[in-house]
């Protein structure tokens, strides 16, 4: 086959060394990797924009280039996503410093990033609380209720013409019941274990699933995220708008923001300006990158 047979397209999905590319038509095809891939230890992910040659009759096609990833998450293993929606709900608790963890590592690499809380019909005071806490950190926080079929709609406008969306979070939160409720889809879900309060997991593999012009990655959930081992503790504070104000105002420079003497963000979180919890978070996340970045040549 020729090299003007060669077509681009999104990977959505991937089972037993086969991957699933969607063409610009709608066209799913069938493909096998090629080992060079292997050599230059690149995995192809589900989100990749690729090129590849498409299968004649039977055969399967050939994966033959991955384009430039704008960004690449590891755990879900996806990549180019544009929007990642962090969902939690009142049960089970969310984990805020998970919530946290998936913010820096979206932010740091240029992604937007949305709270959704669902379930909001077991607790609808959460969003709000949520909302007070994120304030000044330039993620919008949505309230909705598969069960109950509310808040989908802002949540679709948000999604359409988005780019790649990927919603993630602690398994149990209802990630696959609000994917069915906004697409009308058909998704295994899977209640929450009574004994120990957590998700079970039913989404076992990434896929990009697409509808009109939302595209979202149906991914499973996780319950631990560890920063990039490459992040540098001068860069944590990038991922905080609500620090940005307050840059350059703090009596030392460079100033990490952990109880150094004259910091102009312990000032605003006594000043009622920024949320304490976010703070706390952040300090705790801050021990953790100076850890790590100590002993990133061991």
């Amino acid at each position: 086959m020729s090299e003007e047979m060669m077509k681009q397209g999104v990977l959505v999905r991937g089972f037993g060394g086969f991957y699933v590319a969607v063409d610009e038509d709608g066209t799913e095809h069938i493909l096998r990797c090629k080992k060079k891939f292997r050599r230059m230890r690149i995995s192809p992910l589900v989100g990749d924009r690729v090129a590849f040659l498409p299968g004649e009759g039977e055969e399967h096609g050939w994966l033959e280039d991955i384009l430039p990833r704008t960004s690449e998450c590891l755990r879900p293993p996806v990549a180019n996503v544009s929007l990642l929606l962090v969902v939690i709900c009142p049960s089970p608790e969310p984990d805020m410093l998970l919530v946290d963890r998936m913010l820096i590592r979206a932010r740091l690499q240029g992604m937007r990033t949305t709270i959704v809380v669902n379930k909001s019909d077991l607790d609808p005071t959460l969003a709000e609380r949520v909302r007070q806490e994120y304030a000044g950190a330039d993620c919008p926080v949505l309230s909705a209720s598969a069960k109950e079929e509310t808040g989908l709609e802002a949540l679709r406008e948000m999604m359409t013409g988005a780019g790649i969306c990927c919603l993630t979070g602690q398994s149990g939160v209802g990630k696959s019941t609000l994917l069915n409720a906004l697409l009308g889809l058909e998704l295994e879900t899977g209640d929450i274990s009574e004994k120990i309060q957590r998700g079970k997991n039913t989404t076992r593999h990434a896929q990009l699933l697409i509808s009109g012009d939302i595209r979202v990655l149906d991914t499973a959930g996780f319950s631990l995220l560890e920063l990039d081992a490459r992040t540098e503790p001068e860069k944590l504070r990038e991922a905080y708008p609500e620090f940005l104000p307050h840059e350059g105002c703090c009596r030392f420079s460079p100033c990490l923001h952990d109880r150094e003497p004259g910091c102009a963000v312990t000032a605003a979180v006594t000043a009622g300006e920024i949320a304490p919890g976010r703070v706390e978070r952040y300090r705790q996340l801050l021990a953790d990158v100076r850890q790590t970045w100590k002993q990133r040549y061991n």
